[in-house]
């Protein structure tokens, strides 16, 4: 019998899938793994929450499952992502009390820090003002996760803990133009631009980049953050918090990150920026110091290379991509 029995919300998502990936690799003979997604169950249930808990009996849990969106979805839907994400976050780990999971591991955002803040963020600032106000029904309902985490362990004990990612990529996102965050919305807008009216020269086409290509973020390669996640669950045994992030001279802009699209693309045409578009939070540095305290060792995959594969895993899967 397996020492573990992880069970993984959002298990088919970007970062599901690159645990999935990266278990596979390990193969560990002490663990069973579960990967479920939205067709396994609905998390909003509480009791379709309980029969999922029922059939896979885990012993420990990472809860990846959200309602997402980038950040136009965001500002249009603030109350829907606000009360859905409490309601999965709260049926997950009440279930995970109920059942007795010795850990649950849930994943947050930088986003849910404060607007207004001095930088770079860590993770003793999450509660210290107002997040941006684009995103605030999906940013409370997260920072709720780290005081039912305190709760939890508070009056039972529990090892309920979070971690805390940058901007994540890699493949298996969601391509959807509507939903997408930066890097695979500008995937999904390229391929497009160069795939659509193969008539006209590429030459003489032209890419738009929303907003003014000046906001700065930090990304993470969703096969470095599944790393990361499978060591917090194995050996990180605190209820606070921890950054999962790169390092803070490796954010990038976000006229940077076109051109890394375009060059993974060879993208033979022109790239311009639509400045009626809104840019959102101008930054929002995350710093890994409590990270590389713990992992002084850890390398994380270069930029540029990592935007190759996830560039290539698009062209080569994009029947079946999320879009």
């Amino acid at each position: 019998m397996p020492s573990k029995v992880v069970l993984v919300t959002g298990g088919t998502g970007l970062v599901g899938k690159a645990i999935e990936a990266v278990i596979k690799s390990e193969n560990p003979k002490d663990e069973e793994w579960h990967f479920i997604g939205s067709k396994d169950g609905n998390l909003c249930n509480l009791s379709e929450t309980r029969a999922i808990f029922q059939k896979f009996k885990p012993t420990h849990v990472i809860h990846l499952a959200a309602k997402v969106g980038g950040l136009f979805t965001n500002m249009r839907n603030n109350l829907d992502f606000l009360r859905d994400n409490i309601q999965i976050n709260d049926n997950v780990l009440q279930t995970a009390f109920e059942n007795k999971c010795a850990k649950v591991v849930s994943c947050l955002s930088t986003c849910i820090f404060p607007d207004k803040t001095p930088y770079p963020i860590d993770e003793t600032m999450i509660h210290n003002g107002p997040p941006h106000v684009s995103n605030y029904g999906y940013s409370y309902a997260k920072r709720l996760i780290d005081i039912q985490n305190r709760a939890y362990f508070e009056k039972h004990n529990c090892m309920f803990t979070s971690v805390i990612p940058c901007n994540i990529y890699g493949p298996h996102d969601n391509y959807n133009p509507e939903e997408s965050h930066v890097i695979p919305g500008m995937i999904y807008r390229m391929h497009k631009l160069i795939t659509d009216n193969p008539e006209i020269p590429e030459e003489q086409k032209v890419f738009h980049v929303f907003g003014t290509g000046k906001p700065l973020r930090q990304f993470i390669y969703s096969i470095d953050l599944a790393k990361l996640m499978i060591w917090v669950l194995r050996s990180y045994n605190s209820v606070q918090p921890i950054v999962l992030s790169v390092d803070e001279e490796d954010e990038q802009s976000i006229a940077d990150v076109a051109s890394a699209v375009a060059k993974s693309f060879d993208f033979k045409g022109k790239l311009e920026f639509d400045t009626s578009k809104a840019d959102g939070q101008f930054k929002k540095t995350a710093s890994n110091k409590k990270l590389r305290a713990l992992l002084p060792d850890f390398q994380f995959t270069m930029f540029d290379e990592a935007v190759r594969i996830s560039v290539e895993w698009y062209k080569n899967n994009y029947e079946i991509a999320r879009k």
